[in-house]
């Protein structure tokens, strides 16, 4: 070996550190991507501050209402702000909102994904655009536009189904029928149901086409079937998005108040049929008191909104969290 060589042979070249690797990194960033991370940053931001400044606004007004409040705000089934002292409470409200919302959601998730599946994987492509555009039109119908229907169209055609509720159901409680105007929670929840399956329909159907073709090929080529490859590939993939779909449906259900206040028949007290009218939601009591009550009315009305505030929050968190634990089955993993 010559070793003239190797006492001639430059000495190794330093490897840049961590830190020094980070400062080039941000000597080589251009002037417009800092300016989009500033601004992404700063959106974020600006959102955060207007929710708390939102929360502070609704925490002061409803503390003013709930402080003059001769009743217990969250169990009394009372609402009138005009009595010295005042006395209401939110316990029909809640309930009403709450039983609407569920009912929309039994019955509005399970179709929307059906459709979606149908349109991704069963339906061919000259009929599944067609349905598609459909459903993306009956996602931009006013709230307005559904109340109007379902009070001059949907409810004079729901005695047929309260009949039937309450000849085969009736001995439960919950489907027995007094004859009354079908303008109950049940019929709520019907509408809020046809509101919202667009919504979770489009949704799932772009989560739905995402899927790796790959995996559907790897899951035939194995001798599965469609059903199969649907319940081994697609829904797993999809199931984080199929709940962020009804998240959002959710959302919508909740505060929901126009079409809600064109069709219910509302009333203080909580019925144990659903087929009984009466009831309310938070959204439908704001919309039709707001109008005419006083100072003290509107700080009521202030607080009821703070309730469903935070409802919607805790479902929305609720909903992260369910996501966050079947995050190695979602499609970002995939």
């Amino acid at each position: 070996m010559d070793t003239t060589q190797i006492k001639d042979a430059p000495p190794p070249t330093p490897q840049p550190t961590e830190a020094e690797h980070k400062r080039a990194a941000r000597g080589a960033t251009r002037p417009g991507d800092r300016i989009f991370l500033g601004l992404s940053r700063g959106s974020g931001i600006l959102l955060l501050v207007i929710m708390a400044a939102i929360a502070v606004f609704l925490t002061y007004r409803a503390s003013i209402a709930i402080s003059k409040d001769e009743a217990d705000f969250f169990t009394a089934f009372e609402w009138n702000t005009q009595l010295i002292p005042p006395k209401f409470g939110i316990a029909v409200l809640a309930f009403g909102t709450i039983v609407s919302s569920v009912i929309a959601m039994a019955i509005a998730v399970p179709i929307a994904v059906a459709i979606a599946l149908f349109l991704t994987h069963y339906a061919p492509r000259r009929l599944s655009g067609p349905i598609a555009y459909v459903i993306d039109l009956l996602a931009a119908v006013p709230s307005i536009v559904y109340g109007l229907w379902g009070a001059l169209i949907l409810v004079p055609h729901m005695n047929g189904l309260y009949g039937w509720l309450n000849d085969y159901l009736g001995w439960t409680g919950i489907f027995s029928w007094q004859q009354g105007a079908p303008r109950s929670m049940l019929t709520v929840g019907i509408l809020l149901a046809i509101m919202i399956l667009p919504i979770i329909t489009n949704v799932s159907r772009e989560v739905f086409r995402q899927v790796p073709q790959m995996h559907e090929e790897a899951a035939l080529a194995l001798g599965a079937t469609r059903w199969e490859v649907i319940r081994m590939a697609v829904l797993p993939f999809g199931r984080s998005g199929v709940i962020s779909a009804s998240m959002l449906g959710l959302g919508r259900a909740l505060g929901e108040t126009m079409a809600v206040a064109t069709v219910l028949s509302p009333s203080f007290d909580i019925q144990a049929s659903l087929l009984d009218p009466g009831g309310g939601t938070f959204a439908q009591n704001i919309a039709s008191k707001f109008g005419e009550a006083s100072e003290l009315g509107r700080d009521a009305l202030i607080a009821s909104g703070l309730v469903l505030f935070v409802i919607t929050l805790l479902v929305n968190g609720a909903a992260r969290m369910i996501i966050a634990r079947r995050k190695e089955y979602s499609g970002a993993n995939a």
